[in-house]
């Protein structure tokens, strides 16, 4: 370990230069994509474990110990992904999911059977209203045309299926 230290303190601007790669390897977890920060990151190490030309052993040490700092990093980057301000973020959408026991006991199963009308065309998606709510409605396969009257058939989680009731139903 001895020989890592020296080696370490005789090249200075080669650590430095490594130390900034982390830190952008750090920055390219926290921005989406595998863009500059990334690229460069990896440039940086690389090149700086040539120009430091380490011995095998002290090389596989610097390089258990870079590992290690940079999955450190990942596990704080995912861990305030999960629970931090990015969870809280607009641009991530919680109240989509459905758990399992919600979908079991959904609330959509109210309409079924209900009777409706077309807020816009349904090729096959669009827009129905029941008794004044507006819903995302899908048709059974067919074009319904905007205005018609709906009936709603069946609902699937959060889908929504409804079918045109005509003069002979």
């Amino acid at each position: 370990m001895e020989g890592l230290g020296s080696l370490l303190t005789g090249n200075i601007p080669v650590v430095i230069m490594m130390l900034v790669g982390v830190a952008l390897l750090v920055v390219e977890m926290y921005v989406p994509g595998f863009g500059a920060p990334g690229i460069s990151g990896i440039i940086l190490l690389v090149l700086g474990f040539v120009l430091l030309k380490p011995p095998l052993a002290e090389g596989l040490i610097l390089f258990a110990i870079l590992a290690a700092i940079l999955c450190v990093a990942l596990s704080v980057c995912l861990y305030s992904a999960s629970k931090g301000r990015l969870s809280r973020s607009k641009l991530v959408l919680n109240d989509v999911a459905v758990s399992a026991n919600a979908a079991g006991n959904n609330d959509l199963n109210y309409f079924i059977g209900r009777e409706g009308v077309t807020h816009t065309d349904l090729r096959p998606a669009g827009i129905g209203e029941f008794d004044g709510v507006k819903l995302n409605v899908v048709s059974d396969g067919e074009f319904v045309a905007k205005d018609k009257p709906i009936r709603v058939q069946s609902v699937e989680g959060n889908r929504i299926v409804v079918r045109e009731i005509t003069e002979g139903r």
